[in-house]
């Protein structure tokens, strides 16, 4: 149990340092793909505080669905710079 503790500390610093990605990309489909990869991680720290419920609907509604439909709206407007 003790090698797992190290994944409590890293996992949450993962997530912030996606999240300021987020925030910090322009463009919006490096933003959706940051985003896929935050929530990756948030269903992975449910499944390590013991939710495996809860990490399989965060990986499959947060991770999959979300992600399809922010690509899916990026790539019906127009790009701009």
């Amino acid at each position: 149990m003790i090698e797992g503790a190290g994944l409590h500390v890293v996992i949450p610093l993962a997530l912030v340092i996606c999240a300021v990605f987020v925030a910090a990309f322009r463009d919006l489909l490096y933003a959706t793909v940051a985003l896929a990869v935050m929530s990756l991680l948030l269903a992975f720290q449910f499944y390590l505080l013991k939710a495996p419920d809860v990490a399989i609907a965060e990986a499959a509604i947060g991770a999959a669905v979300t992600t399809a439909i922010f690509i899916i709206a990026i790539r019906a407007t127009k790009r701009t710079e």
